[in-house]
């Protein structure tokens, strides 16, 4: 009888101890873009090795209809973390575009916290027409196609063109159509884009085989002014997209990506956090080469990614100790980290 009593006596305390363990991980459904978007791909990834090595929480991938809609589903109290953009953020904060209005709904406020990599734009136009085209002021009053209605390429490249003061005709076309309207004459260009300076999106590669599109860099003058307005800008080599461009290089505007989280995560663990993708961060690029930039050096791209939103979003206070560890921090951020 005693023997039986201390078995149960046991077995209940077993119980009990597992409940209580189980009670203690956190769980972040952690929103991202629809499923076959390099977002969810990116994620994907992300989870199993923060699941692996952070025992404590159990983050779940939430694919969405895109990064705005985690954005606001974060700010909402839908998500637990989301998938942002500078160029959200920079909406966000001056209230203007796919945010207007939409202050009046936050129940928590967004916070930078991870970035991951960056998504580069440009415009293409089709090779036939290239010598119609010195700029992309050249494009004013045309019909081009610039990505999907909520998406942040989208947005960034209409933003470059605001700029420019490119006033064109917004076409919203199916992406598997942009290839054959270009090559029609549907379309006068469309946008191009490139993630981690390593891969355009797949509807690209497939309107390359309906059309050959050239890339159409901006003027000397108009990079002049962007550079200015504050767009950081790249070139990528051609070879990139996999065919001839007719250009020698492809001047794009690269913007930032991250997948954040709020202040629910403490500030130990987010520093946690980016300590265990920075371990892993080779692994992390050799499933998905989204990741190359923080493999190659993970402190130096979170402060371009850091310097891209700060006066827009604050800091989690995570990223900022992770940053001063690592020589990164600029103490004029000081005032930008988060506080409950």
């Amino acid at each position: 009888m005693f023997k039986r009593t201390l078995a149960l006596l046991l077995a209940g305390l077993a119980m009990a101890w597992g409940a209580a363990a189980w009670s203690q991980v956190k769980e972040i459904p952690w929103g991202t873009a629809a499923v076959g978007s390099s977002g969810h791909k990116a994620l994907v990834s992300l989870a199993e090795v923060l699941n692996r090595e952070m025992k404590d929480y159990r983050i779940t991938v939430q694919p969405a209809t895109g990064a705005i809609i985690t954005m606001k589903g974060y700010a909402t109290g839908k998500f637990e973390g989301y998938y942002g953009a500078d160029i959200g953020f920079y909406e966000y904060a001056n209230d203007i575009n796919r945010f207007k209005g939409f202050k009046a709904s936050v129940k928590r406020p967004l916070v930078q916290s991870l970035w991951t990599y960056t998504i580069e734009v440009g415009t293409a136009v089709h090779s036939r027409d290239r010598a119609k085209f010195k700029g992309w002021s050249d494009l004013a009053g045309k019909s081009l196609f610039t990505g999907l209605l909520p998406w942040d390429v989208r947005a960034h490249l209409e933003r470059a063109y605001g700029t420019l003061g490119v006033k064109h005709n917004y076409r919203q076309v199916d992406l598997s159509a942009a290839g054959s309207l270009l090559q029609s004459g549907g379309l006068e260009g469309f946008i191009i884009y490139t993630a981690g300076e390593t891969a355009p999106a797949g509807w690209i590669t497939e309107a390359s085989l309906a059309a050959d599109w050239a890339a159409l860099n901006p003027s000397p003058a108009e990079l002049a002014a962007l550079k200015k307005a504050g767009f950081a800008t790249i070139e990528v080599k051609p070879d990139v997209f996999k065919k001839d461009v007719h250009a020698d290089k492809v001047v794009l505007l690269p913007f930032y990506y991250g997948f954040h989280v709020g202040l629910e995560v403490p500030e130990n663990d987010m520093y946690r956090m980016l300590v265990a993708i920075e371990k892993n961060a080779a692994e992390l690029a050799k499933i998905d080469a989204s990741f190359a930039q923080i493999a190659k050096d993970m402190p130096g791209f979170q402060r371009r990614g850091v310097a891209s939103s700060v006066d827009f979003v604050p800091v989690h206070p995570g990223l900022a100790k992770y940053m001063r560890e690592k020589g990164v921090w600029d103490s004029k951020w000081d005032a930008r980290v988060a506080k409950k």
